[in-house]
């Protein structure tokens, strides 16, 4: 399994995922404000994988006092606002260090990062198995994915993907087909690299093929991971993921969510409370440092919104929640 992150002393490692494919780059992350940075620029990415380090920024900055802590906390939870599961994360450290002496708020906060990495690997076990239980034996499947949901977005085997990765398992895959999603592709260069490297045949298109796809009745399902969940069920993902939910329901096809309870935010009543995330416009005038358009207006949002009416069933860690119609 491919892993977003390596731990050497006291130093995290992070995988810079906006190299890929092309080439393996570790960064070496000694401080909150690093770790932060990685966040924002996309170095790594992925709900559950910003949260794990996010948690180990919050244990680097707690060596210097729980003043610190505090300050890396509200540089962390500022890195990206879309994705709960880095407040979640962040929220989480501070609170475990709440009863402790100062001098052991360091090895109490370092261990509530470690907690969180292994509850994650944990929950996208059990995710999996979950999730692969919604398809009957007998016969295989052919599902639709897009951005990438995998081990380089949470630390473990994957939310969505990982449900992919153990129907493979079980002999109920026949073909993933994979988004490029627009505009960085973290389809095209992260869900196809990590599923070439776990050997699971899979078939690359561009964000706009997704609906003949569905006309020609190649796809069983579409499932996605999720960045924030609201109380109504109400689904903030990356964009392009509600057009693939509205193409799905035309089309009489399931679409599933993968996502750990931590995705859930129990201060956003419905989709409308979910703050998307504006990214800059060169990520879409431009990719690699190459103009790939002229200088326009450009709208960027990293997010949309799914209404749960469009999702046949949230897949958690605990249960299979299947949203309610009204």
């Amino acid at each position: 399994m491919i892993s977003p992150f390596s731990i050497e002393g006291t130093t995290l490692h992070i995988l810079d995922q906006r190299e890929l494919p092309g080439q393996s780059v570790w960064i070496p992350c000694n401080s909150a404000g690093e770790v932060a940075d990685a966040i924002k620029t996309l170095a790594v990415r992925g709900a559950p994988a910003i949260g794990i380090a996010a948690a180990f920024g919050c244990a680097m900055a707690a060596r210097s006092g729980r003043e610190e802590l505090q300050k890396a906390a509200e540089i962390l939870i500022q890195a990206r606002p879309t994705a709960v599961n880095l407040s979640w994360a962040v929220r989480r450290c501070l609170d475990a260090v709440n009863d402790y002496p100062d001098d052991q708020i360091p090895e109490a906060t370092l261990r509530e990062a470690y907690d969180i990495w292994d509850e994650e690997r944990l929950s996208n076990e059990s995710m999996a198995r979950l999730g692969a239980g919604l398809f009957s034996e007998g016969r295989t499947y052919t599902v639709l994915t897009h951005c990438n949901a995998g081990s380089l977005a949470t630390g473990g085997i994957g939310t969505a993907l990982g449900i992919v990765k153990t129907l493979h398992g079980q002999g109920k895959l026949e073909n993933v087909y994979m988004d490029e999603t627009r505009p960085l592709l973290q389809g095209a260069r992260i869900t196809a690299y990590e599923l070439k490297h776990a050997n699971i045949p899979s078939t690359l298109v561009t964000d706009s093929m997704a609906g003949w796809l569905m006309k020609l009745g190649w796809i069983d399902a579409v499932i996605v991971g999720a960045d924030r969940i609201a109380k109504n069920y109400d689904t903030a993902n990356k964009i392009g993921t509600y057009s693939l939910a509205v193409l799905a329901k035309v089309h009489n096809i399931p679409f599933y969510v993968a996502a750990p309870a931590s995705t859930f935010d129990p201060d956003a009543s419905t989709g409308e409370d979910i703050v998307i995330e504006e990214r800059s416009p060169s990520e879409v005038l431009s990719f690699h440092g190459k103009a790939c358009a002229p200088a326009v207006e450009v709208f960027n949002p990293a997010f949309d919104v799914t209404d749960h009416h469009l999702i046949t069933a949230i897949i958690t860690e605990k249960e299979v929640i299947y949203p309610p119609k009204e």
